[in-house]
């Protein structure tokens, strides 16, 4: 089990690198990832979202899949936030004469909502889960020292443990076998010799794995 978290924890990240890896070198447009994760660094959505809380967000495939009270992520184009990536709450769903979408967002612990509102063009996801303060363990891990410290070595240690549980088991086993062979009698029928010798080599693994 401890294994398999491992491993789960080490694809996870894996993906969330790629992801990022990609978004970078082919840009918004041409790469936008059915699920996207993000680590808060801003009190603004207290306290539904708190800082280092990590949120995951599902990707928007039409502007009607927003609606108001939803929680979405998104380029900023208000001038005291342009271009950074915000979290907020919708407040209104806006159609233009044009017929695209906009948003008027909130951050839940602001006074008064965003300057701008968020075209959907912008909107880089829809929140759908929250991981409280992951974001503390994104941070460690994302150096090499956190990496080898809580992935790395833990993940050896586990193999290692099994691979000397598999070596004991098979001496113990050929000791066995070889203890039980001395011991019989071997004026016995053949049959029940060779069913005496199979219960007394599994009585004797037994004797050895409980010690």
């Amino acid at each position: 089990i401890g294994l398999a978290l491992l491993i789960f924890i080490a694809l996870f990240l894996l993906y969330v690198g790629i992801s990022h890896k990609l978004y970078q070198i082919k840009g918004g447009k041409k790469y936008e990832p059915a699920f996207s994760l993000y680590s808060i660094i801003s009190p603004s959505m207290r306290p539904t979202i708190n800082v280092y809380d990590i949120i995951i967000d599902k990707k928007v495939n039409k502007p009607t899949d927003i609606k108001e009270g939803d929680i979405i992520t998104f380029l900023s184009t208000s001038s005291y936030s342009k271009g950074l990536t915000v979290t907020h709450r919708v407040m209104e769903v806006k159609k233009n004469q044009d017929g695209k979408y906009e948003y008027l967002t909130k951050g839940d612990n602001n006074m008064s909502p965003d300057a701008a509102y968020a075209p959907y063009e912008n909107v880089l996801g829809k929140v759908i889960f929250r991981v409280p303060q992951f974001g503390r363990i994104q941070e460690f891990l994302s150096n090499k020292g956190g990496w080898i410290l809580v992935v790395i070595i833990p993940a050896l240690i586990i193999i290692i443990k099994d691979i000397i549980k598999l070596i004991k088991l098979a001496n113990i086993e050929e000791k066995a076998s070889t203890s039980v062979k001395n011991d019989s009698n071997t004026n016995q029928k053949p049959k029940k010799r060779n069913k005496n010798l199979e219960e007394s080599r599994q009585d004797s693994i037994k004797r050895k794995l409980d010690e």
